[in-house]
């Protein structure tokens, strides 16, 4: 173990350690952070209205009561989780700006940094396409001025994180270019602050506007966006799906795209869920007698209920740790605060708090951990040790139950589901140990500072 920890410090966590000390990474950290409290009253909400598809013994309850204000106490879930990438964009603005002021010793004002970086990001989630050589709206059903809508406008949730950061980085590095080379209006010092700092962002919001304009419009000419061109190179998923080096790729995709801050499962699962959702009805028609031929392994909510028990990253065995086993005050609050949204596979509060992403101590085991649970479980069910889905479930069924209900009630697939959830956590547990250790020493210093 001693010998894999030398290796892995000395080609991915030392080169990630250095990473972790750069500006951006530095601000994206910060983000994750200010983002908790958003992520945890969030799911809250979330797993409040979830509850009766986990549980449908709770339908006459929740028609009864809680259906009824569902749409009043949803809102709590669609401005904070459902707008989860805009709070991420205008803290990184924020906190880049203050890096940035230090670090080149200039007069950068964080609020409008973070106003800036908003603004930037907020032009950029309007769909548009070029028709006969004019810009139009997209417009359509679920569209508003081009704008797409679920319960809220789409690309302000957690699809929306991974350009919230690019155009937060991008606004306050052209912030910063335009105080360095004094294109700002100066007032009088006897102008209140307020007003002065108005005037100082006038200059950098109208460059920041242009730039934001003139990449979005070259970018449309190609048929693509910001959010759209990313998707680009994932497109030959779906047509590798169900097989072994299909389902690791899938799965080392979605946490390395994770590992960055982009919603990998968001991406990835537009191109292989309607292939899960097919193998699934192939599975139901051979399991009635209405088809025949071998059952499909990678189907239904494979990927919730087996490999990525407690969310992305297969953390419920590490949120449980943290609740009860760590040292440090810091991973036991945020374990503690976490473990009702993890059950039910939500972990955002994990990975924007801990955080997970650019973190060189948890990086390993978040994409080692899903990538080993999904090949156990592939290859249990391929070899037929192990029942196949059979019965969809929703994706926030908790681990055991859902493993249970999507093979049509078999007991082997809580086996297989509880198989990878130990597996999973132990891939993550030396390297919790390491970094709770590392934690308890920091906290240890901080209090004999502040003494």
């Amino acid at each position: 173990m001693q010998k894999i920890f030398d290796f892995l410090d000395k080609y991915l966590m030392g080169p990630m350690g250095k990473l972790s000390q750069k500006q951006f990474v530095r601000a994206i950290m910060a983000a994750g952070i200010g983002t908790i409290p958003f992520t945890i009253i969030g799911s809250a909400f979330l797993i409040l209205n979830i509850l009766p598809d986990v549980f449908p013994v709770l339908d006459g309850i929740w028609a009864a009561s809680f259906d009824k204000l569902q749409n009043l106490y949803m809102t709590a879930n669609t401005f904070t989780m459902g707008s989860l990438a805009l709070y991420f964009n205008i803290i990184m603005g924020y906190e880049l700006t203050k890096i940035k002021a230090k670090e080149f010793n200039l007069n950068l004002s964080a609020l409008n940094g973070a106003l800036l970086s908003m603004m930037a990001f907020l032009m950029t989630i309007v769909e548009m396409a070029v028709v006969e050589g004019t810009y139009a709206m997209v417009e359509g059903e679920g569209y508003i001025s081009g704008i797409a809508y679920g319960s809220f406008a789409n690309r302000l949730g957690t699809s929306g994180i991974f350009t919230g950061i690019l155009m937060a980085t991008l606004a306050v590095y052209l912030y910063k270019v335009c105080v360095q080379k004094n294109w700002t209006v100066r007032l009088p010092d006897v102008v209140p602050d307020g007003v002065s700092r108005a005037f100082t962002a006038l200059v950098p919001c109208a460059v920041i506007a242009f730039t934001v304009l003139i990449l979005n419009g070259l970018l449309l000419l190609t048929g693509y966006d910001l959010f759209s061109i990313i998707a680009i190179p994932f497109g030959f998923v779906g047509q590798i799906a169900d097989t072994w080096y299909g389902v690791l790729i899938i799965n080392l995709l979605i946490h390395g795209l994770w590992a960055v801050g982009i919603h990998g499962a968001n991406i990835l699962s537009a191109f292989y869920q309607p292939f899960t959702l097919a193998n699934f009805a192939h599975n139901a028609e051979i399991m009635t007698g209405a088809a025949t031929g071998k059952y499909a392994t990678f189907a239904g909510e494979f990927q919730n209920m087996f490999v990525v028990c407690g969310g992305s990253g297969a953390t419920l065995g590490m949120c449980l740790w943290m609740a009860f086993l760590s040292k440090s005050e810091q991973l036991k609050a945020l374990g503690v605060a976490s473990v009702p949204a993890g059950i039910f596979n939500i972990n955002e509060p994990l990975i924007f708090g801990v955080p997970i992403i650019y973190n060189p101590n948890l990086i390993v085991p978040f994409i080692l951990a899903p990538t080993a649970a999904s090949m156990i479980a592939y290859f249990g069910i391929s070899s037929g040790m192990f029942p196949p889905v059979i019965a969809n479930v929703p994706w926030p069924t908790p681990a055991l139950l859902g493993g249970f209900i999507g093979t049509g009630g078999n007991w082997m697939g809580a086996v297989l589901s509880l198989i990878c959830v130990v597996v999973a956590f132990l891939i993550y547990w030396p390297f919790l140990k390491k970094y709770d250790k590392q934690l308890v020493a920091e906290e240890k210093a901080a209090a004999a500072a502040a003494e």
